[in-house]
């Protein structure tokens, strides 16, 4: 049996065209040959109909920034507050100790759950989306970074040690930049986590965001609309996979998988 070994360049992209072309075919014959009536399967054709009107006439672009500001800024907030914890916790036992039964009870809380809180915390402006991502994000984050951090080889640690390194030292030049590419990693994970959360925290009184439009959609049975959005939010969400994908392999081209992503 052959060891496995990840398709790369060329013929990876090229699969994963024919993947979405077999995916377009099928939703064109399922819609055009009326298999599926109309209102529960607009046609391509309808569907990019639609979503030039939402981008000419409705002003979706305004929708859609608004929405990428509110995961940036909220998953930001998460970082600042996650990544140190983690690394300490990684780091300090007796703090991991400390904080892992309060995480772990947040972890386990759906973040609907914390929505009539953030409400009455912070209002219906953007401070209320922004808690209900750090809420559901840090959790993970904090454990994904701890768990890093604790991986690092003990034999790296008393190498350094051996060769006179003190504990700044060994943090600074062996602990982190071992870790790092698995931080990437976890972080490259939640955001992709976080970004389907985008749906929830603007289901609450949002104004604008494509969370707002899906909604408005739905309440005003456009089919065509609601696919537009959730169109979007699957390409939006690829590129930014992809964006994270690159910078792992620009960031550490010297570990095993920053050679093998694409």
């Amino acid at each position: 049996m052959k060891p496995y070994t990840r398709i790369k360049g060329r013929e990876r992209i090229m699969l994963g065209l024919v993947g979405f072309l077999i995916f377009f075919l099928a939703w064109s014959l399922l819609s055009y040959m009326d298999a599926v009536p109309d209102f529960f399967l607009p046609t391509p054709f309808e569907v990019a109909t639609s979503a030039l009107d939402l981008f000419i006439e409705q002003g979706l672009v305004y929708d859609l920034l608004i929405s990428c500001y509110r995961i940036l800024a909220g998953f930001m907030l998460a970082l600042i507050v996650a990544v140190p914890m983690g690394i300490f916790a990684g780091t300090v036992p007796k703090f991991e100790a400390f904080a892992d039964p309060i995480v772990s009870f947040l972890r386990y809380i759906p973040p609907s759950a914390f929505v009539p809180l953030s409400v009455l915390w912070f209002g219906i402006d953007d401070m209320q989306k922004f808690s209900l991502l750090l809420l559901y994000v840090c959790p993970y984050i904090f454990f994904m970074v701890a768990d890093e951090v604790a991986k690092v080889r003990k034999e790296l640690i008393d190498a350094g040690k051996t060769l006179g390194a003190n504990t700044r030292q060994i943090f600074v030049k062996i602990i982190i930049p071992h870790s790092l590419p698995g931080i990437w990693d976890a972080i490259h994970l939640m955001f992709g986590a976080a970004w389907t959360l985008i749906i929830l925290v603007e289901l609450i009184s949002a104004r604008s965001g494509l969370g707002h439009v899906l909604i408005q959609s739905q309440r005003f049975l456009q089919t065509s609309s609601v696919l537009v959005i959730i169109i979007l939010l699957g390409l939006l969400g690829l590129a930014a996979d992809r964006m994270f994908r690159f910078g792992y392999k620009r960031l550490f081209p010297w570990s095993e998988k920053g050679r093998e992503k694409c």
